[in-house]
């Protein structure tokens, strides 16, 4: 059972996600401002937070980058909810080290697949080691260097990248990237991979080159 974490201060939205997700066998807490859920961390790490944007005390991203600087929480996967839909606002979510976010209004099947998607990533992976070139993958470390260089991906970005050097020189279809590491149909979620593709370019210094887009198909790493 997956212990979450809900940051949320509009009780009838943070209680409908409760419910959903306790339906699909999670455990669940709901804290309604930022200082509750630094307090509750330093109890017991959960295995995800859903953080909302607008919060009384403290802007989620701002959440989310405090957690990004704090080694024992940096790697909690984190979705972001927000009521902001322009791609700025969600590209700067991502940016703060969001893993993934849920524009309101959403429906309750679009959390518990987000949820349950995020989960599966974080299960351990049986290729310890990736390398293409000076590009190299530690999955032991949960680590990407490129020629030596720590690279700062997210959660997201990084599963991204490793499906994509799994299947190096192969095109990926955007609905079998989405299903895999979204585990969402890809229908109306074009933003969301086409954001994490730009950021994972360039983030990855000279390697980000070698991610290309097949016109009407998806992306291919060579």
């Amino acid at each position: 059972m997956a212990l979450i974490y809900i940051v949320e201060d509009d009780g009838d939205i943070a209680e409908i996600e409760q419910i959903a997700l306790r339906n699909a066998g999670c455990d669940v807490k709901i804290f309604k401002d930022g200082k509750s859920f630094f307090k509750q961390l330093l109890e017991k790490v959960p295995e995800l937070a859903i953080i909302d944007r607008g919060l009384p005390d403290i802007n989620g991203c701002e959440i989310v980058k405090k957690i990004r600087n704090i080694p024992d929480y940096k790697k909690l996967p984190i979705i972001m909810v927000t009521a902001m839909s322009s791609e700025m606002d969600l590209a700067k979510g991502l940016d703060d080290g969001a893993d993934d976010y849920i524009s309101k209004p959403f429906s309750v099947m679009e959390l518990i697949s987000r949820v349950k998607a995020l989960l599966r990533r974080t299960k351990p992976q049986t290729e310890k080691r990736i390398q293409m070139d000076g590009l190299c993958m530690d999955n032991d470390k949960r680590e990407v260097r490129a020629d030596g260089t720590l690279l700062p991906l997210t959660f997201k970005e990084y599963e991204l990248l490793q499906y994509l050097l799994l299947n190096k020189g192969i095109v990926l279809s955007r609905d079998s990237i989405m299903e895999t590491i979204w585990g969402i149909e890809y229908e109306g979620e074009s933003r969301t991979l086409d954001m994490h593709i730009k950021t994972l370019r360039q983030k990855l210094l000279s390697y980000g080159e070698r991610i290309c887009t097949v016109r009407n198909v998806g992306y291919v790493i060579k």
